[in-house]
């Protein structure tokens, strides 16, 4: 088994970064909220908020409903979402990319915007038991940009920042990396334009999980 070079701990966002479900999501929201009366988010204001938790996302892209709606709002995302969440699958590359950084002694987990609920579910949907050593959640945690994510799991393996890679394709990803004082590195493929990346010092933007794990294999 090699030793990691830079980072003892690699911590990976969910959904547009491992899991191919940004355009899904986006569809959800949307359809979401016309569902309680509130207009259409348009695809920009739909995908920025992914990697959020579920209220912080959907009050951001439906400011035109009333909060006393939002669990009603809630429920009719989760509904959207439970009926494509099989037409969802980790993009191509992704577990050959795990099983080597395995191998090398790194330390995986998540930091998502899902529920626990939702994690757990998708992590059982993709036969992803065991691949992660530990994992947080928006919902038990608090919601990004916050580092309380971050914090806890390098709490928990004993991790100090410096060592601490955070790995996501949303400005609010790689902002928790800088709020929890961790090394980024920002993927293109997922919910934001990369062009927004740079103002956060990402150590690599990178266009495909391909040149993902070029980077983290020469680099991580």
């Amino acid at each position: 088994m090699s030793r990691p070079l830079n980072f003892d701990l690699i911590a990976f966002d969910w959904d547009g970064t491992l899991f191919d479900s940004t355009r899904i999501i986006v569809r959800c929201i949307q359809a979401a909220v016309v569902d309680v009366g509130g207009a259409r988010p348009s695809d920009e204001a739909a995908s920025y908020v992914i990697g959020l938790g579920l209220m912080q996302a959907l009050a951001h892209a439906a400011p035109d409903v009333p909060q006393s709606r939002y669990p009603e709002l809630g429920l009719r995302y989760r509904h959207h979402y439970a009926v494509h969440q099989n037409d969802i699958s980790l993009f191509h590359g992704v577990l050959p990319l795990l099983a080597d950084l395995k191998s090398r002694g790194h330390i995986l987990t998540v930091a998502t915007g899902k529920s626990r609920r939702g994690l757990d579910e998708a992590l059982h949907a993709v036969e992803l038991k065991g691949r992660f050593d530990g994992s947080r959640t928006a919902d038990e945690t608090a919601g990004k940009p916050h580092p309380r994510m971050l914090h806890e799991l390098m709490k928990e393996f004993d991790v100090a920042p410096a060592r601490t890679l955070m790995i996501g394709d949303t400005t609010h990803d790689l902002q928790m990396a800088l709020n929890a004082g961790c090394a980024s590195v920002g993927v293109s493929y997922g919910a934001h334009e990369p062009d927004d990346f740079e103002a956060l010092g990402p150590r690599a933007v990178v266009h495909s999980v391909a040149a993902l794990r070029d980077w983290l294999l020469n680099h991580a």
